[in-house]
């Protein structure tokens, strides 16, 4: 066959082995980009409880007007003691981020309950729109690969 050929093998030994044996390594210990993962998922769900708008960008449902009455006017939506917000958390085991609320009412809003005729007013998940968690969640991938070649 005609022309210039370089082989590149994944074992071996030179300076591209050992960056591909430092990328494998790096994809294979993700705990430091899921801690960074973590914590910005806690800013950006934070975010939205001031905002009050769920991660697809609508706005959470306004609240009944005895809710308002009960809270002295009050109109901040899932934010009276802000616990629940104060709260998220995330755990990483293995392979595996879990990011959420473990107050054991976090179900409600996010899911809502129709018998009591309380809303959804989902708060976790992924941010979509102008301003896109996935894309800064790629972003902290990407940097944690970068930083093992460099």
């Amino acid at each position: 066959m005609a022309g210039s050929f370089i082989t590149v093998r994944a074992y071996g030994s030179g300076e591209v082995n050992r960056m591909l044996g430092r990328l494998i390594h790096a994809g294979q210990n993700l705990e430091p980009a899921f801690a960074e993962i973590g914590e910005y998922l806690i800013e950006s769900t934070q975010e939205r409880f001031k905002l009050e708008v769920a991660p697809n960008g609508e706005l959470w449902a306004p609240l009944a007007p005895e809710t308002l009455a009960r809270k002295g006017g009050d109109d901040r939506i899932l934010q009276q003691s802000g616990i629940m917000r104060d709260t998220l958390n995330y755990q990483i085991a293995g392979k595996t981020l879990t990011f959420g609320s473990n107050q054991e009412y976090a179900p409600t809003p996010q899911f809502g309950r129709e018998d009591d005729g309380i809303p959804a007013r989902p708060f976790i998940g992924l941010t979509t729109g102008p301003w896109n968690d996935a894309d800064e969640i790629i972003a902290i991938l990407q940097d944690h690969l970068l930083d093992a070649i460099d």
